[in-house]
This record gives structure tokens, sequence and C-alpha cells, in this order.
């Protein structure tokens, strides 16, 4: 938790975000990454693999966008500068990893913004005229910061909140297959428990009931091994990628 502590206060972010919750949420996930190093490098490499074939199969390489940058640990970094005349990171914060990687690159930039707002946010203005949007092990993460902030207002959430978030990016990723060449999604679905003899002891649909059509591609990612959390227990989500979202959509049964 200090670590956490400590990244949530040199993580730059506008003053608007920070009183939202974003800074502690990224410090928290910057300092279980840290942890989780060896665990996490198997589902980092795939995500990152999954973003590298969706840029190669772009064909008009003038502006890619990447929703949920964060550390980018799951972006291929130097093969969307190399390949793209513009790359922009969109995230609520930008931790320091990620602004010096992308200060190694003439062609990359950084947008704060509180994704969770979806297109009535801006964020069809920040996609605009992009050939290839990402959208990186975000899907998941949009209902944490909301509902924590009902939490600590003692307040209870509206009870189709994370779903309502859910479907909402969901939906703007829709919006923004028509405009864009490609959109690809990468997202952990549901998480599992499990103890040391290999057991099922709870899981949790991370979708809040929201559905997704079939993958392209889908792998388990240790999140928490043990000790992190318990140490009789870890965490593991199952993780779907999409690298042609619109395709997906297509190929769904309720299209």
């Amino acid at each position: 938790m200090l670590v956490a502590w400590a990244l949530s206060l040199v993580n730059p972010a506008p003053l608007r975000l920070r009183r939202l919750g974003y800074v502690r949420q990224s410090g928290l996930l910057h300092a279980r990454s840290r942890r989780c190093r060896a665990s996490w490098a198997p589902h980092l490499a795939r995500a990152r693999s999954v973003v590298a074939a969706a840029a190669e199969a772009t064909g008009r390489r003038r502006h890619a966008v990447v929703l949920g940058s964060g550390l980018l640990e799951d972006v291929p970094l130097e093969t969307l500068g190399r390949l793209f005349d513009r790359v922009t990171l969109v995230d609520a914060v930008h931790p320091w990893p990620a602004r010096l990687a992308a200060r190694r690159h003439d062609n990359v930039t950084l947008t704060h913004a509180e994704i969770s707002a979806g297109l009535a946010g801006g964020l069809g203005e920040l996609c605009a005229g992009s050939d290839l949007i990402v959208s990186a092990n975000l899907l998941s993460q949009l209902p944490i910061v909301p509902l924590d902030r009902y939490e600590a207002a003692d307040r209870e959430a509206p009870p189709q909140l994370a779903r309502h978030l859910i479907e909402a990016h969901l939906a703007s990723l829709d919006a923004l297959a028509e405009q864009a060449e490609r959109v690809c999604l990468i997202t952990d679905t549901v998480q599992r428990e499990e103890d040391r003899a290999g057991c099922v002891t709870d899981s949790l649909d991370l979708m809040f009931g929201a559905t997704l059509p079939p993958s392209d591609a889908a792998w388990d990612w240790e999140i928490a091994p043990f000790g992190e959390v318990d140490r009789r227990q870890r965490l593991i989500h199952r993780v779907h990628a999409y690298a042609d979202w619109r395709s997906a959509r297509a190929r769904s049964p309720d299209a």
C-alpha cells in the first residue's frame, strides 16, 4: 500500500480526475503490476501480440488511438510508433513509465480523459479521423472508480451502473468502428478464485451481465498469484481478445 500511495502522489493528472479517484486507482494497479510482474508477463505478451497484429492488418496508417493506455505494458508502442504517422494514448492517468516511453517517440501524444464517459464525454472527438482504435484491458476497469465513489460516500450504487458503463463502452466501440478502419478490443471477462488444489472456489462476472461475441483468442491471466491476496487462493481472469471488433460483432448470433 505504501508503494501505491507514493505512486499516486507522483503520477500527474488533472485535478478533476485526481479528485474522482483515478490517480489512486492507477497507483494501486501500478504497484500490483510490480509485485506480480512474473505472473502477468504471459498475459501482457499475448495482449501486445494482438494489438500488433491489429496494427499490421490496418491498411491506412495515419492515426492510431489507444484507450486505456495506462502503463503501456500491454501496448506495443514501438510497433505503433513505427507503423502510424500519429499515435494518441488516452487515459485518465499517464504514469511516469508511460510518459517516459512516449517521450522517445516524436509522433506519440498523451491525452487525459475519463473514458467511462464514452461518446458523451468527447471520446468520438478524440478518435475522429483515426484508422486504428484499441481498447486495451480497459472494459472491466470502467466501473471500479465510480463504484468506489459510492462506497466511499456510504451510498448504494444504482443496481445496473456497472453493466451500463460496460455496455456504453461497447456501444462507443460499435459507433467508432463505423468510422475507423479497425477497432481492437482486449478485456478480461470472468474472475475465478482457485485453491492450491486447482479447485474453483468462487467466480465473478466482470462484465456484470453484458454479453460479448465469440472472441478471436482467449487466455488466462493470473492477476493475483498465491500470496498476493491470500496465501491459499489465487485469482485468475479469463481474457477475450478481438483483433477486429467489427467483424466479431458481425459474426455474433445477436448481430
